[in-house]
């Protein structure tokens, strides 16, 4: 019997394709974005063909090193961006291996700063970022349903359902899904 692989996931290959364009228009090779992401060129050049589905932390990683948000590098592998975009029409992303959920409320756009995110963590879900995509983030974390526990500059918050934590990233963050169901909650990203 023969195998037959499958096609890689549509959104997978065109975040690929575009994470290849980025580092092609910088001259660099895997290894220089290996040295500049810590990501290993072997991750790097599975990702670029579209043979993994990246993880948050991964983009989180890269979108560092381009100086983009998570939201303006996935929009980029979107159509253009409209001025109203329907429930149904919103970008969806799944990082399967964390348990994170991420939907592009608000698309973002070249001439605004800032945009929506809704994001859902199964219970357990811990997610580590190093570093902001771009240093200085502005970020309001609004819990709609469950508990969120969020980490930045060494301190850790606790966010219940209602609340809101309003700071700027300037290093490592961590979001974990503190109670024992799904949290789910509103990402408000503006650019410095």
């Amino acid at each position: 019997m023969k195998h037959v692989e499958a096609a890689p996931d549509p959104v997978d290959a065109r975040l690929g394709a575009r994470l290849a364009e980025l580092r092609s228009e910088r001259g660099w090779s895997l290894g220089e974005l290996a040295e500049r992401s810590g990501v290993s060129r072997s991750t790097l050049s599975r990702a670029e063909r579209a043979e993994i589905s990246p993880t948050a932390s991964l983009l989180n990683r890269l979108c560092a090193v381009y100086g983009r948000t998570m939201s303006q590098l996935l929009s980029e592998v979107e159509q253009e961006p409209a001025l109203l975009v329907r429930a149904t029409e919103q970008h969806v992303w799944e990082d399967r291996s964390s348990g994170f959920v991420r939907r592009s409320v608000s698309p973002p756009h070249a001439g605004l700063r800032g945009e929506l995110v809704e994001g859902r963590l199964a219970a357990g879900a811990d997610i580590a970022y190093d570093r902001p995509p771009v240093p200085g983030l502005e970020q309001h974390i609004w819990v709609l349903e469950g508990s969120l526990e969020v980490t930045a500059q060494d301190v850790e918050h606790r966010l219940d359902a209602g609340d809101c934590l309003r700071l700027r990233v300037w290093g490592p963050t961590r979001f974990r899904c503190a109670g024992a169901e799904e949290v789910r909650y509103v990402l408000a990203v503006v650019l410095p």
